[in-house]
C-alpha cells in the first residue's frame, strides 16, 4: 500500500503523504514553517474566503476566454466543497505565520482545489496534465492580489459576530440600567467622592462606551471593501486580461454577499496595508474601552465586606485553593488579558504594515493572525462576559445609599447656594468630626430648613434624569 507520492518543484523531488490533497509547494511550506503551531485549517474561514477568490477568478476567466467550460466547472465544484467547509481538515497544514507573503497559503488552496478538482474529472491527485495548480487554478492571479482580497474578505465576515457581541453586551448593560435606574449612589472622579449619581446612569455608560464602537466598526470595515484583485503581482496587472478586475470583483461580490469594488489604483492597493492598521486601531479601541469597564467592576465588587461592594458579580468559581470562602472576580479579569493581548496584537500589526518595502508588503500574514486573533477572542469573550458577569450583577442598593449618606458628595450643590468656600469648609468641619454634612449645615444655621431639603433632597432628581440611549440598534 501506498503511504506516500512524489512530486517536484524547482527545489527539487519531495515525498508527500498519499492520503491528502495538497502538493510539494505546501509540504515544503509545512517544513519550513512549522513555528507558531497556529495552522491555515485552525482559521477555515480564510480558507473559505481564499476559494471564493478562487471561485471569481475561474469565473472570470471563463467569461473572458482564457478557460474551458469543462475547467471553469471543476475548478468551481471544488472551490464550493471548500466553501461549505469540506475537505480542510488535514489539507491545511501551512503555518500561519509564514514567509512569502502568504505565496504559502496561495499554492495550499491551489493544491487542493486543484486535487479536488482532479478527482471530480476521474484523474489521479497529483496528475497536473489534465489540471494545473498554477496555469489553472491561478490563472490571471497573483499571491499579491488573491491574498489580501481573501484576508479582506476573511476579517469583513467576521464583523458579523463582533457586532453580534458587542450588541449584545451593550444591550445587558442597558437592562441592568433600567432596573436600577433609581438606585442612588456616590460618582468618584480619581476614585475619591465627588457627586451624586443613579447606578442606572452608571451602567448606562458602560452600554454607551461599547455602543459608540459598533459604528467604529463598519466605519473601519468599509475600507476593506477596496480590493486589488487583477493587479497581479505588483499592481501592473501583468498576465491579466483586460476587464478582468472588475468582471472578477463582480463574480467574487455575487459569491460572498459582499460589495466589493476594484481598487482606483491597483499598483498603490497592493503595497498598503492602511485598512488594517484602521481596523486593528478599532479593535484596540473595543479592547481599552473593554478593560476600564471590568476594571470598575472589579473595583465597584471589591471586598466583599472590605471594599467598596456596591455591586455584587455572580459566583463563578472557587477563588482560592488556601483562602476558604474567597470569589474572585475571574471574569472580567479574562476580558482585561483580552484586552492586553488586542493592545499588544495591534502594535504587531502596526510594526509590520511600517515594514512593507516597495511595491509588497510581505508581512501580511502575521497582520491577518493578528487580527483575527483579536477578532476571535473579542467576540467570544464579550459572549462569556455578558452569560457569566453581567447578566447577573446584583447591586447592593442599601450599601450604596448608605455610603451616600455619610460621603461629602452633597458639598457641590449646596456650594449654588452658600457659595464654593463656605461649602468647602463645612465639609471640612464634617469631616474632621466624622459627621453627616447635613447635621453640620443645619447646626450652622445659614440656611433655612426649605434650603436645607432643597440640597439634601436634591439626589432624589438624578433618579429622575432619562436614560434614554443615543442610538437605538444598529
Amino acid at each position: 500500500m501506498t503511504v506516500e507520492r512524489i512530486e517536484a518543484d524547482l527545489i527539487g523531488p519531495l515525498s508527500i503523504p498519499a492520503g491528502v490533497l495538497y502538493g510539494v509547494h505546501t509540504r515544503r511550506a509545512e517544513l519550513n514553517f512549522d513555528v507558531s503551531g497556529m495552522r491555515l485549517k485552525d482559521y477555515p474561514e480564510l480558507v473559505q474566503s481564499m476559494a471564493m477568490v478562487k471561485k471569481a477568478a475561474a469565473l472570470a476567466n471563463f467569461d473572458l476566454g482564457l478557460l474551458s467550460e469543462e475547467k471553469c466547472r471543476v475548478i468551481c465544484e471544488a472551490c464550493d466543497d471548500l466553501i461549505d467547509a469540506k475537505e480542510i481538515d488535514d489539507n491545511f497544514p501551512v503555518d500561519m505565520m509564514q514567509g512569502g507573503a502568504g505565496t504559502s497559503t496561495n499554492m495550499n488552496v491551489n493544491e487542493v482545489v486543484t486535487n479536488i478538482a482532479l478527482r471530480k474529472l476521474g484523474a489521479n491527485v497529483g496528475d497536473y496534465t489534465k489540471l494545473h495548480p498554477n496555469d489553472h487554478v491561478n490563472l490571471s492571479q497573483s499571491t499579491n492580489d488573491v491574498y489580501p482580497t481573501a484576508l479582506r474578505l476573511t476579517i469583513l465576515k467576521a464583523c458579523e459576530g463582533l457586532v453580534a457581541s458587542q450588541v449584545d453586551l451593550r444591550d445587558a448593560f442597558r437592562a441592568k440600567a433600567r432596573e436600577y435606574r433609581t438606585a442612588l449612589k456616590i460618582g468618584r472622579t480619581q476614585l475619591q467622592d465627588a457627586v451624586p449619581m443613579t447606578v442606572g446612569q452608571e451602567f448606562e455608560a458602560f452600554a454607551e462606551l461599547i455602543d459608540e464602537d459598533v459604528d467604529q466598526v463598519y466605519s473601519a470595515s468599509r475600507l476593506l471593501k477596496e480590493v486589488n484583485l487583477g493587479g497581479s503581482a505588483i499592481g501592473t496587472s501583468i498576465n491579466v486580461p483586460s476587464g478582468f478586475p472588475n468582471v472578477a470583483c463582480g463574480h467574487l461580490s455575487r459569491i460572498s454577499g459582499l460589495q466589493v469594488i476594484s481598487a482606483r489604483n491597483l499598483i498603490e492597493a497592493t503595497s498598503d496595508t492602511g485598512g488594517f492598521v484602521s481596523f486593528s486601531g478599532v479593535l484596540k479601541r473595543i479592547a481599552v474601552k473593554l478593560t476600564k469597564i471590568c476594571n470598575d467592576l472589579r473595583l465597584l465588587s471589591s471586598g466583599p465586606r472590605g471594599g467598596l461592594g456596591e455591586i455584587r458579580l455572580p459566583p463563578v468559581q472557587a477563588g482560592s485553593s488556601i483562602m476558604p470562602g474567597k470569589v474572585n472576580p475571574v471574569i472580567p479579569e479574562m476580558m482585561n488579558q483580552i484586552g492586553f493581548q488586542v493592545i499588544g496584537n495591534d502594535l504587531t500589526v502596526t510594526m509590520a504594515a511600517s515594514a512593507g518595502q516597495l511595491q509588497l508588503n510581505a508581512m501580511e500574514p502575521v497582520i491577518v493572525l493578528n487580527i483575527l486573533q483579536s477578532m476571535r477572542m473579542l467576540s467570544r469573550g464579550m459572549e462569556i462576559f455578558k452569560v457569566r458577569c453581567v447578566d447577573g450583577i446584583e447591586v447592593d442598593v442599601d450599601r450604596c445609599k448608605a455610603l451616600l449618606d455619610q460621603s461629602l458628595v452633597l458639598a457641590t450643590p449646596l456650594a449654588t447656594i452658600v457659595g464654593y468656600s463656605k461649602a468647602a469648609a463645612l465639609s471640612k468641619k464634617a469631616l474632621i468630626e466624622n459627621r453627616a454634612l447635613r447635621d453640620v449645615v443645619e447646626e450652622d444655621g445659614t440656611l433655612t430648613i426649605g434650603e436645607i431639603e432643597r440640597v439634601f433632597d436634591h439626589a432624589a432628581g438624578f433618579a429622575d434624569t432619562s436614560l434614554a440611549p443615543s442610538a437605538q440598534g444598529i
